[in-house]
């Protein structure tokens, strides 16, 4: 990572270094903790960059730990994204990969430890009866008909759903703590529920699997885990996080603290509806470049270091807000500018024909890969007298401020000639389909003769070398800013936020590559889709606009 990494101070950065100071610790050990049941999106990017990036700052060590209690929802497929997300965005976790499931044998003696001192109890209540016991914010609830069972019993029947006696959703372990409690969290939380499902890593070894909250801050405590990082709506598993650990005999107690999470306008960062949008077919997958999973932003042509930068400039506080998309933009267009090379493009394309050229004339014309970057050196671009210019960079007629191609007006062409529109050719609907010009071959690099100016200059491709291309602009996936906040989420899908354009680019982009940004000269970043372009269909999604022109719709 060569960008500036210097991280302003927040609240947990200054948690971790009065720890320090003060000798309660003397190294830090993070964790970065995701459920493998999906892929990653730009909210475990801030986690991410917490995490890792305070184990970096401060000298110490980050795990990555997959919290892979629900065999039902996980796989494969999510470990390795996640995987490679995370090495993706520039982090490298400490020693092995681990795995909740690791600890599995331990989870349990815990629980049976928890039942010896009776302070948990299997039942048989329905998980429908359980929510309904459980009571309200403003109404307690009531004990279960089988929590007063005696140690021995829940010994007996805590083995039995170990080994299978019991059907699914038939019996649970909770723990036993106080159905008055003003934290619902903590009436009798279920510690273990049955699921008779295959497991990634343990086969079919385990019938029964731990819930996350009992999982979760356990792991913590097996791997020495000094600060457990979390989003604002765990602040109150905090109690049950404490509970646990202070009723079992294990020697480390890590501290958990709170954040708020990430809300983005016009965007979801919820793996639960996320997951509703690859399900219902609405996105192609995972990583359609509509998404804002990291590989989504990925394939669409964001970069690590855009990603972090954002997460950089939003900081870490605990109060809840909506981050502008605009902010997110300027990251990458940010990054972009100085690392993309240039390039030409024509989405809408028309025809120009340079009149007073031979039929058949070519020549090569050295342009540079960037404006303000020397280094990035030269590109020759193929020039004839046919060329493909963009349909809206020509009017018949218009006033002073259209400072584009019209009839009797001169216009450059980009790093090339000043060409002036003659005439033009129509079909039978009106629909222009030729533009006849002149071209002023004196005038490369240079003012007409006259030492008038020509203050306009429009992109172009030649037409005999031109490459076809599709071109596939990304609008906003939601209607509305916050469709987090609408009961009926999929009502707010905006039906536009693809559009699919055929035209053209300069011939040396037939080499392009996935994960390499070009700036389209007047058009935006735009980068080739790594799914959908091969060598006879060269796609290009469009990463970010030019400019700060966010669309609400």
């Amino acid at each position: 990572m060569t960008e500036n990494t210097a991280s302003p101070t927040n609240f947990i950065r200054q948690i971790v270094e009065q720890d320090l100071a003060s000798g309660k610790y003397n190294s830090i050990h993070t964790r970065f903790p995701p459920e493998p049941n999906g892929y990653l999106h730009l909210g475990h990017a801030k986690s991410i960059c917490l995490n890792f990036g305070i184990a970096q700052d401060y000298q110490g060590q980050c795990n990555l730990r997959f919290d892979d209690t629900n065999p039902v929802k996980e796989n494969r497929e999510f470990i390795r994204s996640i995987e490679h997300d995370v090495q993706w965005l520039g982090f490298k976790w400490n020693g092995k990969i681990r795995y909740s499931s690791d600890y599995f044998e331990q989870l349990f003696n815990y629980a049976i430890e928890l039942i010896n001192k009776g302070l948990a109890y299997v039942d048989e209540l329905s998980v429908e009866e359980i929510r309904k016991y459980r009571g309200t914010l403003s109404k307690p609830g009531k004990n279960s008909p089988y929590r007063d069972r005696t140690i021995q019993e829940n010994l007996k029947l805590f083995q039995s759903m170990r080994n299978g006696d019991f059907e699914q959703s038939k019996a649970c372990l909770r723990a036993k703590i106080d159905m008055n409690s003003k934290f619902i969290v903590m009436r009798d939380p279920v510690l273990y529920r049955i699921k008779f499902a295959k497991h990634h890593q343990t086969d079919n070894q385990w019938c029964i699997y731990p819930m996350y909250d009992f999982t979760h801050c356990i792991s913590d405590a097996i791997e020495g885990i000094t600060h457990s990082f979390c989003t604002l709506e765990f602040q109150d598993n905090r109690q049950l996080y404490n509970w646990i650990l202070n009723n079992i005999t294990i020697s480390k107690h890590p501290q958990q603290y709170e954040f708020s999470r990430l809300n983005l306008e016009y965007g979801l960062l919820s793996k639960r509806k996320l997951t509703q949008l690859v399900d219902k077919g609405i996105v192609e997958s995972w990583d359609d470049p509509r998404m804002l999973t990291i590989s989504g932003l990925r394939r669409r042509g964001y970069t690590p270091t855009s990603i972090r930068e954002f997460c950089r400039r939003i900081g870490i506080t605990k109060q809840d807000n909506l981050v502008q998309m605009a902010l997110l933009e300027s990251c990458i267009r940010d990054d972009l500018n100085k690392t993309s090379p240039r390039a030409m493009a024509v989405l809408d394309p028309v025809i120009v024909i340079l009149e007073n050229l031979p039929i058949g004339y070519k020549e090569m014309l050295n342009m540079p890969n960037h404006p303000n970057i020397s280094n990035m050196g030269t590109r020759s671009v193929p020039f004839s007298r046919k060329l493909w210019i963009d349909r809206a960079d020509f009017r018949e007629k218009a006033n002073k401020q259209y400072k584009r191609l019209r009839l009797g007006k001169e216009i450059r062409l980009r790093n090339a000639y000043i060409i002036r529109a003659e005439r033009i050719v129509k079909d039978q609907d009106g629909n222009i389909t030729a533009i006849y010009c002149v071209c002023d071959l004196d005038t490369l690099g240079k003012d007409p003769a006259d030492g008038h100016k020509v203050k306009g200059v429009i992109h172009w491709v030649s037409m005999e070398h031109a490459l076809s291309a599709e071109f596939r602009l990304y609008n906003n996936l939601f209607n509305v800013a916050n469709p987090d906040s609408n009961e009926n989420f999929l009502s707010t899908i905006n039906l536009n936020s693809l559009e699919i354009k055929r035209g053209f680019v300069e011939p040396m982009l037939k080499n392009a590559v996935a994960m390499v940004t070009y700036q389209f000269e007047r058009e935006g970043y735009f980068c080739v889709d790594s799914v959908l372009s091969d060598n006879l269909n060269l796609v290009f999604n469009r990463t970010v606009t030019l400019r700060n022109s966010f669309q609400k719709n």
